[in-house]
Parts: structure tokens; sequence; C-alpha cells
């Protein structure tokens, strides 16, 4: 597969509409900052369960952490290097920075108030506290300083910084003390203390007749805590003998973590990709997070020795880092969480059962999580021991750890199978865990191939080659999600199994194209990018206001994680303008403005943020009254369309479309409890506090877009 000549990727299919001024358009790091406001809602939500709130809080912070170091720090690069990449907004680099940081620091302070003033209270009700050092006593802070002195005291450095000594290396996203000293002739020094990540950030507090702590923090009965800066706080005078400690206050740093590797010049992909990974301990600092009644003088010198300007220093009240919350969430304390419910398996996909045959008789839709993930691991369980099988090829992004499907895969080598596998290694944030599975892969004799030079492969797909009584018959997994057996239980995604001919065809093509050499980019069924996706949808979209205009009728309904990219909200915005009806499901940014008089008037926009991650990409086309139906891996995003080998497929068995508009649009169309409603300024109006909830109604309903016969 090649790569798309520099600029032509990026040309829009359509000339632009220079009508389609900046005030059109939403700024894309805005959005997105409104989307973790939601998450942050969900967190103040009193319907959720308490830890499930805990956890909604922790996935805001660790939200926050991937913007700065991703988001944020490619802004501060553009404005560094004097780089004008205007979005269709217009807002320059600096005029972004600015604006994120008083939507965030508004945000932080509404953080903070949840989880002191909200969820610490509730907390507390339920048994589980946080001890102020203050509060601990005699005989549990014996306790507590012997655990210091056994298993911390060994592996804390404290680092001085002077003129004989430099000042010190601060790791990305890592818990630190500056710590103020005296010595006997009242001269101040100051000394860094990392807290290190091998413990867990909340540790029990013994009760008096408790043995003293073991080697790990947390356990089944842990319930009162305290955060572990504070417990070597209570220690730090063991640490600087001959020295008084004035005072500590806690700090941490975010670095630019996104990895640039100039694949052209890279001997060896894996290395280089492992290189940058490294690095990322060393990209330059774009934010201080720092206890509030740290002095100024503490602030300065710890911006001024980062490389950072004051308004990138951000004052907090401790604890800092609260993506560690997830530790409590953890607790075995099932009447604080959501109800657990059992995933659907049909009973011609369950266990023991010939997959094969039932792929053979019908198409198959999977619906996670609502339809278990196990059918899949299933089906390449049966591919790796299946004489008839003669190869295996697919495409892995994130599989995360101790993965079912690589242990499938490497199964089926192991019985002699032809095993082709694309292992993405630059799925960010995921690439340690995916050079760890593709030399696994590599040593098992798996041909493993890592993408396609200058693109990120993200499409999901599975090829089984059998030989069958009639010949060769390829069987095809595309999905919208990972094959990841962990997420898939939380997020909402969709597959398709089939034998479809064409499809078949298509996939070895497809998959010729990413490990060999062919300048393929169109097939019979599957639609790619970066080369065909963007022309297709423009191409639907344009005949729905043809239909319209010719009186059969015309509508569009997508659902999608973020929409972006300024050709197709141009062309939704001409769609609207012709009178089409366009109803879109958008999770996280969208920038497109809806219901805006003589330019959206007739679109609609929601977002949903619930239980599980809304993450299927679904576009659905009333064609006339015969409804085109579209799932794929990519959404509406620059980066998606012109950067990424993606894959969108379409659902022509008209039972698996109808059970799609059905089960998947039509009841999050009709979500009141958990979809905002974008508003024509940018802003979300909150779902109504008793509305019909779809994620729920489809845990209660799972299984109904089964043939009678499977369920």
């Amino acid at each position: 597969m090649r790569k798309p000549k520099r600029g032509k990727a990026d040309a829009p299919a359509k000339e632009e509409d220079l009508s389609f001024g900046p005030g059109c358009f939403i700024n894309r790091e805005l959005s997105w900052v409104s989307f973790n406001e939601r998450v942050l809602m969900q967190a103040m939500d009193t319907s959720w369960p308490l830890l499930e709130r805990v956890k909604f809080l922790s996935i805001f912070y660790n939200n926050l952490d991937e913007f700065f170091m991703i988001r944020v720090s490619g802004l501060v690069r553009q404005l560094n290097e004097g780089v004008l990449d205007l979005p269709p907004d217009r807002m320059t680099p600096s005029q972004q920075l600015g604006a994120l940081r008083e939507r965030v620091v508004r945000l932080i302070e509404r953080a903070d108030r949840c989880f002191r003033d909200h969820l610490v209270p509730e907390l507390e009700k339920a048994g589980i506290s946080f001890i102020h050092p203050a509060l601990v006593k005699e005989k549990q802070r014996s306790y507590m300083k012997r655990f210091f002195e056994r298993e911390i005291f060994p592996i804390l450095t404290p680092l001085a910084f002077d003129a004989g000594h430099p000042f010190p290396h601060i790791s990305n996203l890592s818990l630190n003390l500056a710590v103020i000293l005296r010595d006997q002739k009242r001269v101040e020094r100051f000394a860094r203390l990392k807290v290190p990540d091998t413990f867990p950030r909340l540790m029990p507090v013994p009760l008096e007749e408790e043995k003293p702590l073991k080697r790990m923090g947390l356990s089944e009965g842990g319930k009162r805590f305290i955060w572990f800066e504070e417990l070597i706080r209570m220690n730090l005078e063991s640490l600087f003998p001959g020295y008084r400690v004035e005072d500590s206050y806690l700090f941490r740093v975010t670095r630019d973590a996104d990895i640039e590797i100039e694949e052209d010049e890279a001997d060896d992909l894996l290395e280089s990709i492992q290189e940058g990974v490294d690095q990322r301990e060393f990209g330059s600092v774009v934010r201080l997070e720092i206890e509030e009644r740290a002095p100024k003088r503490i602030r300065n010198m710890l911006a001024e020795n980062l490389g950072i300007l004051p308004h990138q220093v951000y004052p907090l009240t401790p604890p800092l880092g609260l993506s560690c919350l997830m530790e409590l969430w953890r607790l075995k304390r099932q009447e604080l969480k959501d109800r657990p419910f059992q995933a659907f398996i049909p009973k011609d996909l369950s266990s023991g059962r010939d997959l094969f045959r039932t792929v053979r008789s019908r198409d198959v839709m999977l619906f996670h999580p609502y339809d278990s993930f196990s059918p899949l691991v299933d089906f390449l369980r049966q591919a790796a021991n299946d004489p008839s099988v003669l190869a295996i090829k697919q495409t892995l992004y994130r599989v995360g750890p101790n993965s079912p499907v690589v242990e499938a895969l490497l199964e089926a080598r192991q019985q002699d199978k032809q095993v082709s596998v694309l292992v993405e290694l630059k799925a960010r944030f995921d690439e340690e865990n995916n050079i760890g599975w593709a030399k696994r892969l590599e040593s098992e004799g798996v041909h493993v191939v890592y993408g396609v030079p200058g693109l990120k492969t993200h499409a999901k797909i599975c090829l089984v080659v059998r030989r069958e009584k009639g010949g060769i018959v390829r069987y095809v997994h595309l999905g919208t999600g990972n094959y990841n057996a962990s997420t898939a239980s939380v997020y909402s995604d969709l597959g398709l199994l089939t034998c479809d001919p064409e499809i078949g065809a298509d996939a070895s093509e497809f998959f010729n194209a990413l490990t060999g050499y062919s300048k393929q980019d169109s097939y019979r069924k599957l639609i790619t990018a970066p080369y065909a996706m963007r022309k297709k949808l423009l191409d639907l979209i344009d005949r729905e206001v043809q239909n319209h205009l010719a009186g059969i009728g015309g509508a569009i309904i997508m659902k999608m994680n973020a929409l972006v990219d300024r050709s197709c909200i141009e062309a939704l915005y001409r769609a609207s303008r012709k009178g089409v009806p366009v109803f879109l499901i958008v999770r996280g940014m969208c920038c497109l403005r809806p219901k805006v008089e003589g330019l959206s008037d007739r679109i609609e926009v929601v977002s949903i943020v619930g239980r599980f991650l809304e993450h299927a990409r679904v576009f659905a086309f009333y064609n006339g009254g015969d409804p085109r139906v579209y799932l794929g891996s990519a959404d509406l995003m620059p980066r998606n369309l012109d950067r990424r080998v993606e894959l969108l497929f379409p659902l022509d068995d008209r039972r698996l479309r109808d059970a799609v508009m059905r089960f998947v649009l039509l009841p999050q169309m009709l979500d009141r409890r958990r979809a905002f409603c974008l508003n024509p300024d940018g802003t979300y109006s909150p779902p109504s506090s008793d509305g019909f909830d779809s994620q729920m109604w489809l845990i209660e309903n799972r299984g109904l877009w089964h043939p009678k016969e499977s369920r």
C-alpha cells in the first residue's frame, strides 16, 4: 500500500465553499474540553453508584493528562516554532492556549470541589476515608514508621540542588516533593524527592490491633487510607539528618509525549519506536502542577529550571494526579458499583458450536458489550485448531495485556497455520505493549509487519482462509473496535462475521496491500482511507441531497467519536441548507455548529456519555427508502481520512441493517438520560434526570437483534 503524495490526500474532495467562514466552526481543542466536562458531570451525578462516580473523576484527570501531553504540547510547539497551522475556526495557537487555560482552570476547580465537597463525605459515609497525618494515632504512627523504614526508605533518593548539584531531571507525570531545608547556620537548601510509583497512592492505615502494613497497600478490607506522599512527608527528617525540614511542597510535571518518527530515515521501525517511547520522559515540559500554598519563589525557581512560562504553572489544592482514584474503584465493594450483567451469547455462537457453519448460514453481527466478546475468541481458537484452515491474517492496534486474541494466533502458528499479523507500533501509549507482542509473535514464527510507512494502520480486520468441499472459503471479521477482550466489556462497538465472497476477496487484496507491494486503493465492497473514504462519504451525503430534491426522501444519521474534518462538515451544512434532516451522535469533539439559521437548521447533534464508552462508527443513509448502512474504524477527522489506514464496510444483509437502525441508532436518538445536546454556541445542554437511557435499555434487552433461533 503506497503512502499518498504530500498535499494530495489533504485536499478536500469538493472545492471549498468560501461562504463557510471561521464562525461556522467550533474549535477542536475547546470542543474536547467540553467533552471532558461531560465526563466530569458524571462524577457529580448522584444517580451513579458512588465508586462509579469516583471512576469518572479518575477518567477526567487521566483524559486531562493525555490532552496536555499531546494536544497542548502540539500547540506549544506551533507557538515556539512560529508555525501557523490554523484550524477552520482560524484561532491561532496563542489564542487557543489562552482560551484553554481559562477553561481548564475552571474545570479543575469544579473537579476539586466535586472530590472534596461531595465524593469524600460520601465515601466516609460508606466507610472509606482519607486520614490526615495529624489524626494518625501514636500506635498506628509507630506501625507506619516501621513500614516506611523497612520498605520505602531504601528506595528513596533525595537530590540536592545547589551550585555543586545541577537541577535534577523531573520525569513525566511523576509526583515530587520540593523539600526546603535549613542547615545549622540557617542557610536554606533545596532538595527534590521523587515519590516512587512502585507503591499504590492510597496506603491503608492499620487499626491499633492490626499487624504492620504489608508490602502492597490496597487490600480487600482496606477502608482507611493515607496518601502515599503524606506517609513520606511524615518521615522526611530521617532522609536529611543534620538538617531541619522547613516545609515540603508537592509538584508534578507534564511533558510533551507525542512521538515523532521519521520512518523514511529509520532503519528499524521497532527500535525507533522503542527509542521514541523512552524519549517521552525527556520531552519538553508543558505543565507544572504545584501545591497552591507553595511560595512564589519556589514556583518561579521550578518554572525557570523547567523552562516554562508562568501561564504553564497550575497552582492546585493537593492531592495532585487524581487519576490514581481508580485504585478505589478496584476495591471489592460491589454494592458501590454498577450492577453487573451477563453479556449475551447467541446459541449458535456458544462454546463448542461449529462457528464456521453458523457464519456460512448467515452474516453475524456482534454488539459489544451487550454481546460477549468470547464468540470472536472462540472463532479464532477454532480456526487455530481446524485442520481445514490454511491461513489467518489480522491487524492488531490495541490488544491489551494477557490477550486471548494473540494467544489464539500463537496457537494457530503452533498448529502450523500460516499466520500474518500487522502490529501497529504507533498506537499511542500502547507502543511498549505492542512491541512486546510483536517480539513474541515473531519469536514463534508468525510473520509480523509493522504497518505502512507514513501511515498508522487503524483498520480492524481478520481473515481466515479455509479449504472446504467446494473450494477455498474466506471468513472475515470486520469491526469498529480493537481486538481487546478487556475493553470489549466497557466499549460499545460493532463487529461483523461474514463469508461474503466479495468481502473475502477484498480482504485478501487488502492484506496484500498492507504486507507487500501493491498500489491497489479500490475494492469491490470495502472502502479504505486514505484513498477513497472521504470521497465515498461525500458522495453518499450528496446523493441524499439529490434524493431529497427529487422528492423521494433524504435523511442522514451518523454515529462517531469525533467530527472534525472540514470537507465533511461543509457537506453536511450543504445538505441541511437543501432541507435534508441530519442527526449526528458524536461522543467527543464536534466542530460543526448545529441549529444555526440558514446554515444547519436541519442538523441535530447529541453526545452520549454513560456507563459504556460509545466507540462504534455508523453511517446510515435513507437512500430513497432502501437504507444504506456502513460501519467502520474511522472517525471523520483529517488524521483518520488522510493519515491512517482505515476501513469502512457495508451491511448488505437487510436484517442486520434493520437491527443497527432499531437497536443502535434509534435508541440513542431517543436517549434523554445520557444524551447531551450541542447548542449553536458550542455549549451542551445537560440531559434530563429521568429520561430514557439507551444503554440501560440495551442491557435489559440484549440479544433482541439476533435471530430467534439464536436466542
